[in-house]
Parts: structure tokens; sequence; C-alpha cells
């Protein structure tokens, strides 16, 4: 068995960093800042409000132990304001428009807010004389999905097919030209991820599967699901959070090491959608979900990941499998519906991610 420190990123490293975190107050940006948190980091999250009501940034008081700033990506000046205060020697981009029937309804505002938001934030950085790593984390939807059987790797055509999966692929191509064209004195490495479908305890939108089985247990209903046969990547929260912390941390000192990653889950954790849900309702008890394909914008029916790059460069692999991961997520969301205490659940998953194979 590899040792963890082969596998797991040294959270010591951030201590006393100052990190810059754009999109802080979403599901994925409130458990990486509540991380570090946790490591000692010198945190600030540059966001607009929290996207959900409920939302579990505000669950576990994030505002109160980071410096927090509310703004808009798309507001350059705002942006480098903030940025300068903050002298950052770590940058991570999350801050997007995330979802795909969203991106249909108003592609101005997501190719705006993900591909200048983009370019906004890499200007921040190429004036910066602090900064040493910098990670654009984006999404396996900037492939050109050829409904293959096997994973997408780094050098194929980026080409995503809807507003979002395309303004993303934007946002990649812009990441590239800027470290071709600003970055090539070494001054900070500039890599970017591309994570597959993330899932844990505290997601809120709109528009996603995990999220809809906790609707549905509040409301007492079934869990409708629109789409059972779409395969797709699916991975716990912190499996990609820690791969990003880890590249932010390998790639600081080492500026070979930048470039460009899939953080996707090993290939029997691609499943269906109603295979994820019968899982969920598999580990909650007395819960079942029923087909009711609505006909929706097109999204791809098979998509997935080959993380062979990431785990031979940083000898990174998953952690928890997708059993584990739902198993995670239902004792999380007992938790929440029980009035318990979330931050120390949070806590504790964290604790219990670091510890696997020890």
């Amino acid at each position: 068995m590899e040792s963890l420190g082969e596998i797991m990123v040294d959270l010591g490293f951030f201590k006393g960093k100052n990190i810059f975190i754009t999109g802080h107050t979403g599901f994925k940006g409130a458990w990486l800042s509540r991380i570090l948190i946790n490591a000692g980091a010198n945190v600030t999250g540059y966001s607009l409000p929290a996207p959900t009501n409920p939302s579990l940034f505000e669950l576990v008081d994030i505002s109160n132990h980071i410096h927090h700033i509310i703004g808009d990506i798309r507001d350059k000046e705002a942006l480098q304001d903030a940025f300068d205060s903050s002298q950052p020697e770590i940058v991570l981009h999350l801050a997007a428009q995330p979802l795909v029937r969203e991106g249909y309804i108003n592609p101005v505002y997501t190719y705006e807010t993900n591909v200048m938001g983009t370019v906004n934030i890499l200007e921040c950085a190429r004036h910066s004389d602090t900064v040493k790593s910098f990670l654009n984390v984006t999404t396996d939807k900037v492939y050109k999905n050829n409904e293959w059987e096997w994973g997408y790797r780094e050098n194929e055509p980026l080409d995503g097919f809807d507003p979002y999966s395309n303004s993303k692929s934007c946002s990649e191509l812009v990441t590239h030209s800027y470290k071709s064209s600003y970055f090539t004195d070494g001054h900070a490495s500039i890599s970017t991820a591309r994570a597959g479908n993330v899932i844990g305890g505290g997601d809120f939108a709109e528009d996603r599967i995990i999220p809809d089985c906790v609707r549905a247990i509040e409301m007492g209903k079934n869990v409708i699901v629109r789409n059972p046969f779409s395969t797709r990547p699916y991975q716990h929260v912190l499996e990609p959070l820690f791969a990003y912390l880890l590249i932010c941390a390998k790639q600081y000192d080492n500026k070979s090491l930048s470039g460009w990653y899939n953080v996707g889950p090993d290939d029997c954790d691609c499943l269906t959608t109603g295979e994820l849900v019968s899982l969920f309702c598999k580990y909650w008890g007395d819960l079942n979900w029923i087909d009711e394909s609505d006909n929706g914008p097109h999204e791809a029916n098979f998509l997935k990941l080959d993380s062979s790059k990431i785990k031979n460069t940083f000898g990174w692999k998953s952690q928890w499998h997708i059993e584990e991961a739902v198993q995670k997520i239902v004792e999380w969301t007992r938790v929440y519906l029980g009035k318990g205490n979330i931050t120390e659940e949070m806590d504790y998953q964290i604790e219990a991610f670091i510890n696997v194979g020890r």
C-alpha cells in the first residue's frame, strides 16, 4: 500500500500562506474554504453572495473565518482591488455559472462569467509579484463529446456542446493562452483541473440529482429523475478538492508540473444517474425514485475522464469509491435534517478522508 504522503497533499504546506479563492460561497468553495481554514491558511474569498438558500457557506459560518469579499468576477476593478489587498501566493479560480440548463437560459451571462471572469483573474495574476501557483477549475464537459466508452485524456479536443460546457472550454483556452503568453518566465505556475460530477453533503443547487434527493426527503415525496440512463463520472467533493490542493502545492516550487489535469473517479465509479439515486435510496431507506424524463435540452449521455496523468505525475488516487461517497452524503444529510452540528460533521468527514489508508 502506498504511504499516505504519496497520495495526499500535506495540508501543513498551506499554513500561513495567503490564498485567494474565487467562488468561495458556492458548494465546492465552502468545502475548500473549510479545509484551508483548518489548515491555518490566510484565505481571501471573492464571490457573489451564496447562490442557494440554504447554503453550506452560511450554515458553517465560513465568512467569520476568512477575509470574505462580495464581488462579481466580471467586475475587473473590484476584483483587482480585492486581489491586491490580499497579496496571494496561491490562487484557486472556482467562480463560474456552473449549470448546463442555466447556460441555455442565460448564455450571455454564462459566457461573460466563465470566459471574461477567467480573463480578469488571470490579468490579476499576471500583474502580481506574489502569485506562485494558479489553478483554474473547469469541468469534464470541456471536451468534444463523441459518446465514447473510454475516458477523455488531456490532449483530446476541447469543444463543449452547450453554452455552459463551451464557455468552460473557452476558459481552458484562455488559460492556455495566458500561460504561453505571460508566464513563460516561470514567475508563476499555471494549471487547469477538469473534474467530474461532484457530489457531497451541503449541495443545495437546482438541477442536480443529490440535492433533488434531499428535497424529496424534506417533502416526503419520491425522487424525480429526468435523465436516469446518462452515465457520469461521479465523485465525492473532497476528491477533486484535495487534488486541486495537491496540484497547487506541487507546482508552487516546481514550474514543470504546471499543465492540464483530469481529476475524475475510477471507471467503477462511472454510473448512470438512476444507479446513483438507487444507491442514495438504499442507504437512506424508505425512499424511492421515478423516471420522469422531461425532454429537456441536449445533455451528453455518456462521459468519463481518463485521470492517468494526475495519477502518474503526483501519485494521486481516489480515496472514496461511490458507495462510500454516497454513505457520507447520507450521514451529512441526517445531521443537517436532524439540526445537528454541521460544522462538526464537515470536519469529521474531512479528517476521515485524510486518514484513509493510515
